[in-house]
């Protein structure tokens, strides 16, 4: 990963925004949990931004600890959990140590989310959980315009993985940071491919039309 931390400068703004979409997060949180589920042991929250879901994981008994990029969004997450500035697709952690890994809102943010999930199977212990909880691969995106709340129209775009900052809310995160784009098929393709199996997939929406996409993987 060689572009510089895009959060460092809207880290503080990030901490709020994030409180302010309170019934999406409540969904994103929801499937971390369900498909998380209870369990000890060390959970590697990958790419933790400022900690958001640590409470989420801890409260199901895990012991959770975090890895980002960004010195600005760790400057939140230090608070909420033990803490590591590194690279996704170069983890600070050992082969096979960790029991579970969480990657939550994260996968349009890095330019190689492949590579990502390798070093997620690298890094989990024989039988270890990976869960997955991001922006749907199908309709949220710059090919995707949901500004009517009934009707979501897709372009062409769908197919560009292209970094961009288009973005229907231009209020948004994706209008400062920009989005990598990862299409369901790439996605799906490079769990299997980093030696995963996908056992569980979920979505959810707001009114039908689905916004988050989750699934748990675990390491054969």
């Amino acid at each position: 990963m060689t572009a510089p931390p895009a959060y460092d400068a809207f880290a503080d703004w990030y901490e709020e925004y994030t409180g302010s979409v309170s019934s999406y997060m409540d969904r994103v949180r929801a499937h971390l949990a369900a498909l998380l589920g209870p369990g000890a042991g060390r959970c590697l929250d990958l790419c933790c931004g400022g900690g958001a879901h640590a409470a989420t994981i801890r409260a199901l008994g895990w012991d959770p600890v975090g890895v980002d990029l960004s010195q600005g969004q760790l400057r939140w997450a230090a608070a909420r959990l033990p803490v590591a500035a590194g690279d996704a697709t170069r983890l600070p952690v050992r082969d096979a140590s960790v029991a579970a890994v969480a990657c939550v809102l994260a996968h349009t943010d890095v330019p190689d989310y492949a590579a990502v999930l390798r070093e997620a199977a690298r890094v989990l212990a024989p039988g270890g959980r990976l869960v997955h909880v991001g922006v749907h691969p199908c309709f949220v995106g710059a090919f995707a315009d949901r500004s009517v709340a009934d009707l979501i129209t897709i372009n062409t775009r769908y197919a560009d993985t292209a970094h961009t900052f288009d973005a229907w809310a231009p209020q948004g995160v994706r209008a400062r940071v920009g989005a990598w784009h990862v299409p369901m098929a790439d996605m799906l393709n490079a769990v299997t491919a980093a030696g995963l199996r996908i056992e569980e997939v979920a979505e959810s929406s707001p009114n039908g039309i689905p916004d988050t996409f989750a699934f748990r993987a675990v390491r054969s």
